[in-house]
C-alpha cells in the first residue's frame, strides 16, 4: 500500500504516522508538507520524517501532481488552523482549506487513488445553546472561516465520491496530548501549559460551554480506519464524527480535571472574558458502530499526564522559553513579520508560482527521501 499524508509535519501528522508505521509496516508513506511549522519541535531525539519513506516540500495550492501517481491512499491534513485569533485574512483559509482541498481530490481521483480520508472537524456545528448531542445530519453551523471550509469541502468531496473513489471525511472534536511538533493554542493543551508554567488557569464567561476532546493518538486510530474502510460500512462517501461519548465535556470539568492532575494550580472563571464561541456536544454512536475496533482509548486524565510529563520535560530541556513556536497562530506572525512568508502564505522564493508555473520540481530540490 502507498499512502500519501499531507500537512504531515504539523501538530497530528507525526501521531499518524507512528500509527500507520506500526499497523502497516511494509506500506509506503509519503509526506506532502509546505514546512512552515517543521522548526516547532518538541525536544524530540529525531526528526518524525524519519520514519517515513519521502518527503515533498511543496505549497497544497500547487504541489507536483506527480507525487500522487501509484497512490492508494491520500490523508488529507494540510490545513491552516482556524479561529477568532487567526492572524489570516478569510480569503487565504478558503483557499488553503477549501480550493486546494478539491483540487487535490479531483487530481487524485484522476489519477487512480482508491480512497481519500479528509480530517474535518466538529466544529462545523458551531453552537448548541440546549447541550443537545449533534448528530451527523445536524445542521452545520459553522462560525469561523476554518470551520466553513469544512462544510464546503464535505459537500463538494460528496460529489466527487463514487465508484472506485471512497471519501471519509472525520469530524474530530478539539485535538489535544502530547506530539513531537506539540501546539499550546488548544484549548486542553493551552490549560496544562498554563497550570505548569504560571500555576493558575482562567475559564472564560461560567465555565459551561461544551469541549468535546480526542488525543492525537485516538485521532490517528481513526484515521488508520478510515484507510481502509469498507465501502458497506457508510457508502461511498461518509461524513462521521469521529470520538466517544465519554469525551464530551464542560469548560470547568476540563479546569477542574487539570488542577487535580497538577496539585496547587490556582482555576480562575473569568466572567469578563467572551464566552467561547463554539459550544457543543456531540454524539458519537455511529463511530462507535462502524468502528468498534478503533475507539479512543485515551481519556481526559491520562492525556493531562501526557501533557503534563511532556511539556516538563521541554521546560528541563529549556524549550518552553520560546513558547511562541508551540502557538501557530503566533508562529505565522512571527514568519510574516520577518519576511519569510507572505501575507497570502507563501515562501517569498516561490511568490511568483501558480497553478500555471510550478516551480515545485518532481523529484527534484524540494523533496527528500529518508529510507
Amino acid at each position: 500500500m502507498k499512502i500519501l499524508i499531507t500537512g504531515n509535519m504539523g501538530y497530528l501528522g507525526p501521531a499518524v504516522v507512528r500509527r500507520l508505521r506500526a499497523s502497516r509496516p511494509d506500506a509506503s508513506i509519503i509526506g506532502l508538507d509546505s514546512g512552515f511549522f517543521a522548526s516547532c519541535l518538541a525536544g524530540n531525539e529525531f526528526l518524525p520524517e524519519c520514519m517515513i519513506d519521502y518527503q515533498c516540500f511543496a505549497d497544497i495550492r500547487n504541489f507536483p501532481h506527480k507525487v500522487l501517481d501509484g497512490v492508494d491512499v491520500v490523508i488529507h491534513l494540510a490545513a491552516v488552523p482556524g479561529g477568532p485569533e487567526s492572524p489570516l485574512i478569510e480569503d487565504v483559509t478558503f483557499e488553503i482549506n477549501y480550493l486546494a482541498t478539491i483540487d487535490l481530490a479531483l487530481e487524485a481521483r484522476r489519477r487512480g487513488v482508491g480512497a481519500f480520508v479528509y480530517a474535518s472537524s466538529c466544529s462545523i456545528y458551531g453552537f448548541s445553546a440546549d447541550g443537545k448531542k449533534m448528530m451527523e445530519y445536524a445542521t452545520p453551523n459553522p462560525l469561523t472561516a476554518c470551520a466553513k471550509a469544512k462544510v464546503f469541502s464535505e459537500r463538494q468531496l460528496e460529489r466527487l465520491a463514487g465508484p472506485g473513489f471512497k471519501v471519509t471525511s472525520l469530524r474530530f472534536p478539539a485535538a489535544c496530548g502530547m506530539s513531537e511538533r506539540l501546539r499550546l493554542d488548544l484549548v486542553l493543551n493551552n490549560l496544562v501549559a498554563c497550570a505548569f508554567s504560571t500555576g493558575e488557569i482562567s475559564v472564560p464567561g461560567d465555565g459551561d460551554a461544551w469541549k468535546p476532546l480526542i488525543n492525537i493518538r485516538d485521532m490517528a486510530r481513526a484515521i488508520d480506519w478510515a484507510a481502509s474502510r469498507d465501502v458497506y460500512q457508510g457508502g461511498h462517501f461518509l461524513a462521521i464524527n469521529a470520538g466517544s461519548n465519554d469525551c464530551n465535556y464542560r469548560m470547568m470539568d476540563i479546569a477542574l480535571a487539570v488542577g487535580e492532575e497538577i496539585p496547587g494550580v490556582k482555576i480562575y472563571v473569568d466572567k469578563s472574558a467572551p464566552p467561547e464561541m463554539n459550544s457543543f456536544a456531540v454524539d458519537f454512536s455511529l463511530f462507535k458502530k462502524l468502528a468498534p475496533d478503533h475507539q479512543p482509548e485515551s481519556g481526559l486524565r491520562f492525556t493531562i499526564r501526557e501533557l503534563k510529563s511532556g511539556i516538563e520535560n521541554m521546560a528541563f530541556a529549556g524549550l518552553i522559553a520560546s513558547a511562541s513556536r508551540f502557538n501557530r497562530f503566533k508562529m505565522i506572525e512571527e514568519l510574516m513579520s520577518k519576511g519569510m512568508l507572505t501575507p497570502k502564505l507563501l515562501w517569498p522564493v516561490r511568490t511568483n508560482a501558480g497553478p500555471e508555473n510550478k516551480t515545485v520540481p518532481d523529484g527534484g530540490d524540494y523533496c527528500l527521501g529518508y529510507r
